[in-house]
């Protein structure tokens, strides 16, 4: 199989790792297996245009990614549209999409688990037709990641920092908005205040992470948070860190595979965020779940002894 790796020099874990002799030992390692790899390092600011052109290449049977979310984010909705195999090289902070496919979160030793791995249909969704794998949010996490954003920090310990002071500055001061919401498209709308809606790509798993536990069930989770005091946003931080948010008395949890939303309150500065990116928010948004319809490379299954 001829591949094309595109790994984002400016994602967390590379910025340290010498990339020349990573792409060797990346090249080395998918030769053993009968794969032909050629590797594009580029910048972060160069990694939607090196994902395109590498969809695009002549010859190319698969697309290796690897960078933070936000890269694995990118390079997913460009799999989707192409119909090409995604493989995925965690090499950010949470490295979310990796650990709901299992995947080693060693840059170095998950190189050997994609060079034998098999090729597995999963899900993807979509915000307005814009594909996402993890997840569409308003509300608390919206202002945090914010908040974050307006932060100044330059590695992996910097931004866990920025993201624990904005978190705090969220808690003396939660966001309370209107949302109208249909599920699955049956026309009986409902409307009620929060503080925070989640959407996801397949429903959260039990984890302090927020990522799913499988990518296969066809299923949107969907989450929303009641209006919350102070006290009540840090007794679901509480209830976060321990992997029981779906416990917490705030939060409603269901599952869907479309949900409409309504801002009957819309503001023009209002904010989402997709994937993790900071996004201007929508009057109106569909969130969709497209099953099966992403190719990903996965380790092939254990044999039992």
């Amino acid at each position: 199989m001829k591949i094309k790796a595109v790994l984002n020099r400016d994602g967390g874990t590379f910025k340290t790792t010498d990339m020349q002799t990573y792409c060797e030992t990346a090249m080395r390692a998918f030769a053993a297996k009968g794969h032909e790899l050629d590797c594009a390092v580029v910048a972060g600011d160069e990694i939607t245009y090196a994902l395109e052109a590498a969809s695009e290449e002549s010859g190319v049977e698969a697309i290796v990614a690897g960078g933070g979310d936000g890269t694995i984010s990118a390079a997913a909705g460009m799999a989707w549209k192409s119909g090409l195999p995604l493989g995925v090289i965690p090499a950010g902070t949470m490295n979310l999409f990796a650990r709901s496919l299992k995947l080693p979160l060693d840059i170095w030793k998950v190189l050997d688990v994609l060079a034998e791995a098999k090729v597995v249909p999963m899900d993807i969704a979509t915000a307005n037709g814009r594909p996402f794998v993890h997840q569409f949010s308003a509300g608390l996490h919206a202002r945090m990641v914010r908040m974050r954003n307006q932060m100044n920090f330059a590695s992996r310990i910097g931004k866990i920092r920025a993201s624990t002071s904005a978190a705090f500055g969220v808690m003396l001061d939660p966001p309370r908005f209107e949302v109208i919401f249909d599920i699955d498209g049956d026309g009986r709308s409902d409307e009620r205040p929060v503080s925070a809606i989640s959407v996801s790509n397949n429903p959260l798993g039990n984890n302090s992470l927020f990522f799913a536990d499988r990518v296969d069930t066809g299923k949107l989770g969907v989450y929303l948070a009641d209006p919350l005091e102070p006290t009540g946003v840090g007794l679901l931080a509480f209830d976060i860190i321990r992997g029981k948010f779906k416990e917490n008395q705030a939060v409603t949890a269901s599952t869907a595979q479309k949900v409409l939303l309504h801002f009957p309150n819309y503001r023009k500065g209002a904010a989402c965020v997709l994937d993790g990116e900071l996004l201007r928010m929508p009057a109106d948004v569909e969130l969709k779940i497209h099953p099966g319809e992403l190719k990903v490379l996965v380790a092939p299954p254990r044999p039992e002894v």
